[in-house]
């Protein structure tokens, strides 16, 4: 099988590490508008199973023709291509996946489903870490109940080292970070879909040391559409971040004086969007060249199994790769993203659009990460 994947950044190149290591994948075609320097991990397969090439995404003849070559692409762009993107892969006859991150783009590529069965192809957003892995898991959970109560997700990305005041690192975009806390939160709260003020409804959640406990609190975007799928079926469910104590606090206090603002102010006669100081102020204090990261998550289903409460659970404590230089993030993030996109070239994923707790099955999918050292740990009581 062939497979592409669009974008060379942190998640793509890990995505394509993983496929390259893969014994039934024949080519992974690396697309990036530059290609000139790859990540060291991708050295060794350059000029054999590993193709770069340049791929320009605001290009969708050039990116048409790229797809037509492969069987199955996984797209990690920005997540503002992915419904053209998605339109190009079904005309291009190649299943197609990508990273997410915005809901209202998700619901217009299911609007695209019927001309996917057409073409025999799937199509499945939201393929990363959260959303992504957690929605798999969580359904895993759900089909092992008779039924299901509440559905908790924690997940967080965290410094294996972390320095005052923030105990953060950034592990993916400082900008993806400021818009899940100060968007609006989807939870399910009797029954019912709700929303939930980002970076409030603090708890504290245990993990074995040297990580320990971390607090949890609402942010955006991490489930998706599981809200209104389970919407009148399961009374609860609810994502929080995970983050060192004391992180929630600070950043709530410098989100309420507007510093994480989007509306333009006026300082001494030039114009500014507090977000954007607040961006480039922060951000060269928050990176780690030297990765150094850890990924903690956590997924508990409760509810009812041949009548006795019952709950199921997964676990996961994924640190930096210093052997290969990969990092937390972007094991637990590319490698979910390469699993689907190979599941799907597989001819796992039915033809059509699907989320991913609705068409991946959890087993295979906890297979698939094991085989990269990313591994869940299910228990049930």
């Amino acid at each position: 099988m062939k497979i592409l994947v669009l974008g060379g950044g942190a998640q793509g190149s890990a995505c394509a590490y993983d496929l390259v290591q893969r014994d039934d994948v024949e080519k992974v075609i690396l697309g990036d508008v530059s290609v000139d320097d790859p990540k060291p991990f991708l050295a060794p397969y350059v000029g054999g199973k590993l193709e770069l090439r340049a791929v320009d995404a605001t290009d969708p003849a050039g990116v048409k023709a790229v797809m037509e070559e492969v069987d199955a692409v996984a797209c990690a762009l920005p997540y503002y291509f992915n419904l053209e993107m998605t339109r190009l892969a079904i005309e291009a006859g190649a299943h197609f996946c990508d990273l997410g991150g915005n809901t209202e783009i998700v619901d217009q590529q299911i609007e695209l489903a019927e001309a996917a069965r057409a073409e025999g192809v799937s199509v499945v957003p939201d393929c990363g870490l959260a959303p992504g892995m957690v929605n798999i898991l969580a359904q895993g959970g759900i089909d092992a109940l008779d039924r299901t109560d509440s559905v908790k997700i924690f997940v967080g990305g965290l410094p294996q080292d972390p320095k005052p005041p923030l105990n953060y690192q950034i592990v993916y975009s400082m900008e993806g970070v400021l818009d899940y806390y100060t968007t609006p939160v989807l939870v399910l709260e009797g029954g019912e879909v709700a929303e939930k003020e980002a970076l409030t409804g603090l708890e504290t959640v245990e993990f074995p040391e040297p990580v320990g406990a971390l607090e949890a609190f609402y942010t955006a975007g991490g489930i998706s559409r599981m809200p209104y799928r389970y919407k009148g079926t399961i009374p609860s469910m609810a994502y929080k971040t995970l983050r060192y104590p004391g992180h929630a606090h600070l950043m709530k206090g410098m989100r309420d004086l507007g510093l994480m603002d989007l509306e333009p102010v006026e300082v001494d006669g030039a114009t500014m969007v507090p977000r954007d100081f607040f961006i480039r102020t922060v951000s060269p204090k928050l990176r780690n060249p030297e990765g150094n990261d850890l990924v903690a998550m956590r997924v508990e289903v409760s509810g009812t199994k041949e009548g006795s409460p019952h709950t199921v659970r997964y676990d996961l404590i994924d640190r930096y790769d210093p052997e290969h230089g990969v990092t937390a993030m972007e094991r637990t993030t590319g490698y979910s993203l390469a699993a689907t996109a190979y599941m799907q070239a597989k001819g796992i994923v039915e033809g059509g659009v699907h989320t991913p707790d609705e068409c991946i099955p959890v087993d295979s999918f906890i297979a698939e990460l094991a085989n990269r050292g990313v591994n869940i740990v299910r228990s049930e009581r």
